[in-house]
């Protein structure tokens, strides 16, 4: 299942760019919308949490 998860402060590229790198090292299948402020994971409750811990290691807060 697609979850959505807003992200507060993802304006450049380069926040995508620091998000897109946490993100990796969790394996999880994720697309990082820089025009939406979001990221989209794919993948259960357990999944999203994870997501959301790796964004916020990132530097960035989840709405």
């Amino acid at each position: 299942m697609k979850r959505i998860l807003n992200v507060m402060n993802l304006k450049t590229e380069l926040d995508k760019q620091k998000i897109e790198a946490e993100l990796e090292l969790t394996r999880l299948t994720f697309t990082v919308s820089l025009a939406n402020q979001c990221v989209i994971v794919d993948g259960d409750a357990d999944e999203v949490r994870v997501a959301k811990h790796a964004i916020e290691v990132a530097g960035y807060q989840v709405k």
